[in-house]
C-alpha cells in the first residue's frame, strides 16, 4: 500500500511539520507500506501538482490544509477523484478540523478528514484501511458511509509529548530550508481571534528529547529553526534552559525563531539574553493592540508596560531581531484606537512592525461572535474581515496602504536614519507619517507599479520636498547614507548623487595603507593589502555630518555644512540587525 502525505506551502523555503509526525508516527508499522512525503507550493499550477501525484500512483493521499491552501487544495482533490476515483483523499489541519462536515458535504472528492491532533488517529485509520477493516468507530474523523457523512466525537485523549515521534528523524534537510519545530503544545493564553481559545493547557516536550532534537538541526546546519510553540516562555526555566543550550552548542550559521510573551521576560532573562551573538535568536512578540476595553474582549491579558521594558531592554544591545506584531479588526477598536496602537509600538522601535489584518479563522471565539460586532467578512480563506462596527472597508483600505508604507519603509531598515530624522523634526505621531506618505504614493500612483529600490530612495525625498520640510539638502545626505549603509555601490539614486573631487580615490588607498588607521578601524584587515580591503569597505564624503545628526536626530535645524568622512565596512559575521558597521573619521586622518 501506498501512501502520499503532501502539502501546499506557503514559499519553497518553508517546511511542514505536520505530514512529517505523520510518517514518523507510522513508517515503522508494517514493510508492506510505502510511505513518501511530497510538498509543493502554492506559487506552483494545479496542472504541474496533479501530474506530479498522478505520476507517485498512491493508493492513499493525505494533505495538509491551511488557510493559505486550502482552495487549491479542494480544486485538487477534486480533479484527482476524476482521474483516480479508487483513490483514498484523507484530509486533516486546523483549517478542516472545525467544520468537517460542511466541507465533505461540498466536496464529495473528500474521503475522510482527521480532526485534531492526529498522529494516533491517522496511524489508527491507516492500519484499519491496510487490514479491510472497518474505521467508523474511530475518534476523531468524518467519513462517508450509505451516502452520508457521518463525524465521530473528538478524543479527549491527547498524546504524551515524549511519546511523538520526532518529525525530521533521519532526514537529510536543505541547509536552506527554514525548519519547523515544536517543544510545546498548546497555549495558556485564551486569546479569541485565535485557534488557541478552541483548546486548553499546555504540554511541553521532556527537555533531553528537545536538546538532542535541536543538536539534530544544528550539525545539520540548518538555516534557521522556527519554534511554532504559541508561547514558547510560558515556562520560564524551560524556556532558559533550551535557550542555554542553544548558545552553548551553536554552530554559528543556525539562528532560531521564537514567539515569545515580552511581559513574561524578567530580569534573569533579560541578563541571560544580553549574552548571546548577534543573529542567533529572532523573537516574534505579539501585541496585537494596546486598547484596554479590547484586550478584554478579545481576553488578551497583556502588561503593556512590561513587555515595552523588555522590548527597549533587549534592542539596547542589538543582539536580537525583534519583530513586533498588531492586529487591524479587533473589536471596538476604531481608526483612531488603532493608530494609538500603532504609535505605542512603533516608538519601541522593532526591528520589524508587522501590520496584519483580522482573519475570522474557524474555531475561534471571535468567528462565534462575529453578529455582536458586526463583521463583515470575506467566507473564503484565509477568512478577512472586511468591515466591522468600529472600522469601515474604507478605513481599512487606508490601513492596508499605510502597512504597505510600513513593509517597503520600516521594515526594509533601508530608512530608518531618514525616518528617525523626518519624525524627530516633522510629526508627532509615527502614524500620521506613514499615513501621509501613503496618501503621495496614492495621489501620485505609485502604487500601481513594482517600484525599484533606487526609486523608493527617490520617492521619500520627493515627498520630502512635497511636505515642504526645511533643510532638503540635508535630508539627502541622510537619505544618502541610509542607502550606503546597506549598498557597497556607485550607482546612486540620482538626486544624491554628487562627483566627488579628484584625489578622493588616492586618499582612500593611502588611508588602508596607514598601519595605524587598520588598527583603529579595520584590525581584521591589517594583513590584507589596500587594494583588497578596497573591495569590502567604502569610503564615502558629505556635506553635514550625518553622523552626529543619526545620533542626535532633533538637531536638523542646526545643522551647518560640515565636510565629514565615513568609512563603511560590509564584512560582518552577521547582518541579522546591521548590513554594515561604519566611523566618521577624523579630518588629521583623511
Amino acid at each position: 500500500m501506498k501512501i502520499l502525505l503532501t502539502t501546499l506551502n506557503a514559499r519553497y523555503v518553508h517546511t511542514n511539520i505536520a505530514i512529517r509526525y505523520l510518517k514518523n508516527s507510522i513508517k515503522d508499522m508494517d514493510d508492506s507500506i510505502d510511505i513518501e512525503i511530497r510538498e509543493f507550493t502554492i506559487n506552483q499550477s494545479k496542472e504541474y501538482i496533479l501530474r506530479e501525484i498522478y505520476k507517485l500512483q498512491p493508493d492513499i493521499i493525505g494533505f495538509s490544509c491551511y488557510i493559505w491552501n486550502m482552495e487549491m487544495i479542494n480544486h485538487i482533490t477534486m480533479l484527482l477523484k476524476k482521474i483516480m476515483p479508487e483513490l483514498i483523499i484523507v484530509l486533516g489541519g486546523p483549517e478542516v478540523s472545525f467544520t468537517p462536515k460542511s466541507i465533505m458535504k461540498d466536496n464529495d472528492a473528500i474521503d475522510i478528514i482527521v480532526m485534531g491532533e492526529g498522529e494516533k488517529t491517522f496511524k489508527d485509520l491507516i492500519i484499519k484501511i491496510k487490514d479491510n477493516e472497518d474505521y467508523s468507530q474511530i475518534p476523531s474523523i468524518s467519513f462517508r458511509a450509505r451516502g452520508d457523512v457521518h463525524t465521530n466525537h473528538m478524543t479527549a485523549i491527547t498524546p504524551d509529548m515524549s511519546e511523538i515521534p520526532f518529525p525530521y528523524k533521519n532526514e537529510n534537510i536543505s541547509k536552506n530550508q527554514i525548519v519547523y519545530y515544536e517543544s510545546s503544545r498548546g497555549c495558556p493564553f485564551n486569546c479569541q481571534y485565535c485557534l488557541s481559545s478552541a483548546s486548553t493547557g499546555v504540554r511541553f516536550r521532556p527537555l533531553d528529547l528537545v536538546k538532542k532534537e535541536i543538536q539534530y538541526f544544528l550539525d545539520q546546519e540548518v538555516q534557521q529553526v522556527k519554534f511554532i510553540d504559541r508561547t514558547f516562555n510560558a515556562k520560564k526555566d524551560y524556556a532558559l534552559e533550551i535557550m542555554k543550550y542553544i548558545l552553548a552548542n551553536t554552530n554559528w550559521k543556525t539562528n532560531f525563531h521564537f514567539e515569545v510573551t515580552a511581559d513574561l521576560i524578567d530580569e534573569d532573562m533579560l541578563k541571560f539574553l544580553s549574552s548571546v551573538p548577534t543573529g542567533l535568536f529572532q523573537f516574534e512578540i505579539g501585541v496585537q493592540t494596546t486598547n484596554v476595553e479590547t484586550l478584554k474582549i478579545i481576553q488578551r491579558n497583556m502588561d503593556f508596560e512590561k513587555l515595552a521594558n523588555a522590548v527597549k531592554e533587549i534592542s539596547k544591545h542589538k543582539n536580537i531581531h525583534q519583530h513586533l506584531d498588531l492586529i487591524v479588526g479587533l473589536p471596538r477598536e476604531d481608526y483612531f484606537s488603532f493608530r494609538k496602537s500603532f504609535d505605542d509600538v512603533f516608538q519601541l522601535r522593532p526591528e520589524k512592525l508587522q501590520v496584519g489584518f483580522l482573519k475570522l479563522l474557524k474555531g475561534s471565539g471571535l468567528r462565534e461572535n462575529a453578529v455582536e460586532y458586526g463583521y463583515v467578512y470575506d467566507h473564503i480563506p484565509p477568512y478577512e474581515v472586511l468591515e466591522s462596527d468600529a472600522m469601515s472597508y474604507g478605513e481599512i483600505l487606508r490601513l492596508k496602504g499605510i502597512e504597505e508604507m510600513v513593509e517597503t519603509y520600516w521594515n526594509s531598515n533601508m530608512f530608518t536614519s531618514t525616518i528617525e530624522v523626518i519624525l524627530s523634526n516633522f510629526y508627532n505621531s509615527s502614524f500620521n507619517f506613514f499615513q501621509d506618505l501613503w496618501t503621495y504614493w496614492e495621489k501620485h500612483g505609485l502604487y500601481h507599479l513594482s517600484q525599484g529600490r533606487n526609486k523608493l530612495y527617490e520617492i521619500l525625498l520627493e515627498f520630502c520636498i512635497y511636505k515642504k520640510f526645511n533643510k532638503i539638502e540635508v535630508l539627502k545626505e541622510v537619505l544618502k547614507l541610509d542607502y550606503i549603509k546597506h549598498n557597497k555601490t556607485t550607482s546612486f539614486p540620482k538626486p544624491l548623487y554628487r562627483p566627488l573631487s579628484a584625489n578622493f580615490k588616492n586618499q582612500c588607498h593611502e588611508f588602508l595603507q596607514n598601519i595605524e588607521n587598520l588598527k583603529k578601524y579595520l584590525p581584521k584587515y591589517i594583513d590584507m593589502p589596500a587594494k583588497e580591503i578596497i573591495k569590502k569597505v567604502h569610503f564615502q564624503e558629505f556635506d553635514y555630518n550625518v553622523i552626529e545628526l543619526e545620533r542626535n536626530p532633533n538637531i536638523l535645524n542646526d545643522m551647518e555644512k560640515e565636510k565629514t568622512i565615513v568609512l563603511f565596512d560590509y564584512d560582518l559575521e552577521n547582518k541579522a540587525i546591521e548590513q554594515s558597521r561604519y566611523y566618521e573619521l577624523l579630518k588629521t586622518e583623511f
